[in-house]
């Protein structure tokens, strides 16, 4: 199986980025289907923790969203939101985050929040949510997004979730403790933050992606690593395991509407 799509790849690797012993929380759409991937191949034993007080869930179908019922039916246990944030998040008991978002800058922060003037956007976008306490309290943060001018962008207009700040030593000065965004998982590459300016810097390149097509793509004049990797291709496990799960949560959802109507 050598045939995959640019968002497979995405998907796929950012699985990878998570082992076995991480207690991760997961945010909805691509960050999801991520981690189930990882849960259902090579970290069995993830503990999966979403939003709405749902920890140790196992889908059988991706999420719509936090509220989801099949969060609640196949989690360890779920527990009160309040209790969420201030004992488990806030509590550092939260290894990784994995976010996704509608604009990214250069040292990793995310806007969800709203495209042009707070006070009259083009765009409303439907707001931070949990992401701001999680991209500040998880010991880490991935992030998942595809790679256009339109998402990746050199200026914010309003900054929904604190990546690296100015760069350099922001989090630190601000009395954040924990790492922020370590790496950005696209459908192009692969980035991580510069060690000492924490600005996302190319790491890899997914099969058949030219250096050309990420610079075009970026909003502001993106840096590659002297060492740039190629990214492995997807295995046939990890097609069939993704592709599976993205069947039969189409079938499900698919069902779900015609009940609805």
């Amino acid at each position: 199986m050598t045939d995959f799509t640019p968002i497979e790849m995405m998907t796929v690797a950012a699985a990878r980025a998570l082992s076995n012993d991480d207690v991760c929380f997961v945010g909805i759409g691509a960050p999801s289907a991520a981690c189930n991937v990882a849960r259902l191949t090579h970290a069995p034993d993830i503990t999966l923790i979403y939003e709405s007080g749902t920890v140790g869930t196992r889908p059988d179908v991706l999420p719509l969203s936090i509220g989801d019922g099949e969060l609640c039916d196949t989690a360890l246990f779920t527990v009160s939101v309040p209790e969420m944030f201030r004992y488990w998040l806030q509590g550092g008991r939260i290894t990784t985050g994995f976010l996704g978002g509608a604009q990214i800058d250069r040292f990793a922060n995310l806007n969800t929040t709203v495209v042009g003037p707070y006070d009259h956007p083009k765009v409303r976008l439907p707001g931070g949510g949990g992401a701001p306490e999680i991209a500040a309290n998880c010991g880490r943060i991935f992030i998942t997004m595809a790679l256009t001018k339109r998402s990746f962008v050199e200026r914010l207009p309003f900054v929904t979730s604190m990546g690296h700040g100015e760069g350099g030593n922001h989090r630190e000065r601000l009395g954040l403790t924990t790492s922020g965004p370590t790496r950005v998982v696209t459908d192009l590459c692969i980035l991580e933050p510069d060690p000492e300016t924490k600005e996302l810097t190319v790491v890899s390149m997914h099969p058949g992606v030219t250096r050309d097509q990420i610079a075009g793509n970026c909003g502001w004049p993106i840096k590659f690593a002297e060492n740039v990797i190629e990214t492995p291709a997807p295995t046939e496990t990890e097609l069939v395991v993704l592709r599976d799960i993205n069947a039969r949560t189409k079938k499900a959802h698919e069902a779900a509407g015609r009940e609805a109507t």
